[in-house]
């Protein structure tokens, strides 16, 4: 049976890419060994860091005056570093919480200096994003950071924020990055852990304002500066080659699939789906979120009783369906349909639900 991966990460990785690596794991282009034993300063291994690079450009339309590094430590490692560079004395951090990963962002950058939370949807337990309208973003700000996709509670901004011209918005986007089209220059800074649209865990990948970098003071250590990735092309000591690799698959794939707009349309359609689904079971399904602040990237839902989410998810299990469960802290059912997920898994789980609910 075709077992569907709805995990939030690690996460299900596109069934092409699987096979290509696999062929490759052994004889890398006929060198006699695989990429992993390669020296990451061998002619093989520069040119899937630059194909790497070069693919994440074309298809996010990264423009020149902002740099691709991959850093390891994942999405958290930077919610220290962002303060540990960026932060500017007498001016305050200012961040948007949507969830409990904007949450920890927000725990670090206090470490560094003043922080105002300026919007907030925590009292409504993270049911939806505040209007972005209605964010006012001190034109003082060393900078403003969201969290672009909440994976725990399955919210998503539909729009962004406009910041003042002096004040570079920067985005956590570990889970809907490189999912839909965006204007990436309205951004000092998008980051994302690897593990469920790029590739496997282990890494960040970063895409940083050059300029930005050069706020970084001089007592930061050396491979916790911006700088040190984007002035050496992220071959300042060993990087996580493997995943640089697989994230070049990814990459690749990406492109054959027929890029963002492509792709874009296909995630929108596998939501609806979904969402349709749940709204359709006169309340044997619940979604929790507000319409407007629905996530496309990871899908919450509850049914009439813990009991029964646990039979659902042992029973979607033996089904061919796994990583149904929801975050620890919430409960109840999430399931993650990135990139990676096709139109056919959706439509196995629909099928699952709607039999499910029949016979319960």
């Amino acid at each position: 049976m075709k077992v569907f991966n709805f995990n939030a990460g690690p996460a299900m990785i596109p069934q092409a890419v699987m096979e290509k690596a696999q062929k490759e794991f052994c004889d890398y282009k006929g060198s006699g060994c695989g990429i992993m034993e390669h020296s990451h300063r061998h002619k093989l291994f520069d040119e899937i860091l630059e194909r790497a690079i070069s693919n994440m450009r074309e298809i996010m339309g990264i423009p020149d005056t902002h740099a691709v590094v991959f850093i390891q430590g994942g999405a958290s490692m930077q919610f220290a570093m962002i303060p540990m560079n960026l932060a500017v004395a007498g001016k305050p951090m200012e961040f948007a919480d949507t969830g409990t990963w904007s949450s920890k962002a927000i725990k670090e950058a206090k470490l560094f200096g003043d922080v105002k939370v300026i919007a907030s949807s925590k009292e409504e337990k993270y049911t939806r994003i505040p209007a972005v309208d209605e964010m006012k973003i001190d034109e003082d700000a060393a900078f403003f950071h969201i969290t672009s996709n909440n994976t725990i509670y399955g919210t998503q901004y539909q729009a962004f924020p406009n910041c003042p011209a002096n004040v570079p918005m920067l985005a956590d986007m570990s889970s809907d990055i490189m999912s839909r089209k965006l204007d990436v220059s309205k951004f000092g800074m998008i980051y994302g852990g690897a593990q469920k649209n790029l590739g496997p865990s282990g890494m960040a990948v970063v895409i940083i304002r050059k300029d930005l970098a050069e706020r970084t003071p001089a007592n930061v250590p050396t491979m916790l500066r911006y700088s040190t990735y984007i002035d050496n092309n992220s071959l300042f000591n060993t990087p996580p080659t493997f995943g640089i690799y697989i994230f070049g698959l990814i990459t690749d794939w990406v492109k054959d699939m027929g890029g963002l707009e492509v792709l874009e349309g296909i995630n929108n359609k596998k939501a609806e789906t979904l969402y349709a689904a749940i709204d359709g079971s006169d309340g044997y399904y619940r979604n929790p979120v507000c319409p407007c602040s629905r996530s496309k990237m990871n899908v919450v839902f509850r049914l009439p009783s813990e009991e029964l989410e646990a039979k659902f998810i042992e029973e979607a299990k033996a089904a061919g369906m796994i990583g149904l469960k929801g975050h620890r802290s919430v409960g109840g059912i999430r399931a993650s349909i990135y990139n990676a997920m096709p139109l056919e898994g959706i439509e196995r789980l629909v099928s699952f639900m709607q039999d499910f609910k029949k016979n319960n």
